[in-house]
């Protein structure tokens, strides 16, 4: 299964609307989509509910409610927000489909690093990038006098001057949530440290000095958190920020625009963005884009009328009007002072995150794994080789490994 590269270059919420001269046509028929909520899906559903008879779920947790909600018969969305990793369970249940047929009709205008083709079939379209970044409080670091940290040990000296300087609650925020936050933490740091997870025949290779190292490295951060650290996702780290409690965070590129709203921040225009602070190998982070694909177990008539409902959620009055809600892929698109770390992390060699069945699977084992090692149950050694066993198990179950 080869992806085309990318080379960056919960709460639910209901969203229904009637149609408008903003949206091209009319839609007649009722559909319903599943996506997380940060801003650009936000923006996004908001503009394809403009077409009408249209319902938006925008749910944090919508990578564990997706393969569930799309295998059902008739499925239960129509249209889903996938990323590198959560379109892997949903191409191996075979519940979505191709889209060269819709692209060919509605999609002329898409780019080429739009179109994710998988054997040959286009099964998503891209819509933005999206990876993490170093997001700082400008006017705390000029207070202190410290310079914009780069790599990922200078972050951990300035959160100690700031813990020191008590100017703030928290030095750091972080998305260490038990689950899929955490196991994206460590594969951010692992990547970090030169990783890779998995070899040719899908064994585990996190089992070494660098996985005993990413370990140590997030074990070192936790000291500057929220002590409620496992119960912080995105969600969490974005309102920390607003509400002035933290004054640093390697945070989604996607949640940068959040700092400026005024009905929502009281540090607009304070928080600054830089790329993501360097591990031995590369920046602590990885490369993802996030997009929409259509199900399979809907009518042909409704999975028309969803992509070209899909189409006007991303297009380029979409990124006119919203346009540091993301790093768009759309035309129209110019980066911005927002989008500036996000570019620096990308230029500096962030890693793609390695998308696969065996990576869904070892993402999943270090997401329930790593908390025991983080609250002292475990020493770091013990719980990688229990998170290798955990993987293997599953491994075997799934067929990828005899």
């Amino acid at each position: 299964m080869k992806f085309r590269t990318i080379l960056m270059a919960g709460a639910m919420t209901a969203i229904a609307g009637a149609a408008t001269a903003e949206c091209a046509f009319e839609n007649e028929v009722e559909l319903r989509s599943l996506t997380a909520g940060f801003e650009a899906w936000k923006a996004v559903t908001d503009a394809m509910a403009e077409c009408g008879n249209f319902t938006a779920n925008l749910d944090q947790e919508f990578r564990e409610k997706q393969p569930e909600a799309f295998a059902a018969d008739p499925s239960l969305y129509h249209i889903g927000g996938v990323a590198n990793a959560t379109l892997i369970p949903l191409l191996n249940a075979g519940t979505i489909r191709p889209l060269n047929d819709l692209v060919e009709k509605y999609g002329q205008h898409l780019k080429p690093n739009q179109l994710i083709t998988v054997d040959g079939d286009i099964m998503a379209i891209a819509m933005m990038v999206n990876n993490q970044h170093l997001m700082y409080r400008e006017d705390i670091l000029e207070q202190l006098d410290l310079e914009v940290p780069t790599t990922y040990d200078e972050m951990l000296e300035a959160a100690a001057v700031i813990a020191e300087a008590d100017v703030v609650q928290y030095p750091l925020g972080g998305t260490f949530k038990a689950g899929w936050n955490l196991g994206e933490e460590f594969v951010n740091m692992f990547l970090a440290h030169g990783g890779n997870f998995v070899d040719d025949a899908n064994m585990p290779t996190i089992n070494n000095e660098m996985g005993l190292a990413a370990l140590e490295k997030l074990k070192a951060t936790t000291e500057y958190l929220d002590p409620e650290y496992l119960a912080s996702d995105s969600t969490y780290v974005q309102q920390q920020f607003q509400q002035g409690q933290i004054a640093m965070a390697n945070l989604w590129a996607s949640r940068a625009g959040a700092m400026d709203d005024p009905e929502e921040s009281q540090v607009v225009g304070k928080v600054k963005m830089a790329a993501a602070p360097m591990g031995p190998a590369a920046p602590v982070s990885s490369i993802w884009w996030d997009g929409i694909v259509i199900a399979s177990n809907i009518t042909d008539e409704e999975a028309e009328a969803a992509f070209r409902v899909a189409m006007e959620g991303i297009d380029t009055e979409t990124v006119e009007a919203h346009p540091t809600a993301a790093i768009w892929l759309i035309d129209g698109y110019e980066p911005g002072a927002l989008a500036a770390g996000a570019a620096a992390t990308a230029a500096k060699g962030a890693r793609p995150y390695p998308a696969s069945s065996a990576m869904g699977i070892m993402h999943t084992v270090l997401g329930n794994g790593i908390a025991a090692y983080l609250n002292g149950e475990k020493d770091a050694e013990t719980t990688l080789a229990d998170i290798e066993a955990a993987y293997m198990t599953s491994a075997q179950e799934a067929g990828l490994i005899e």
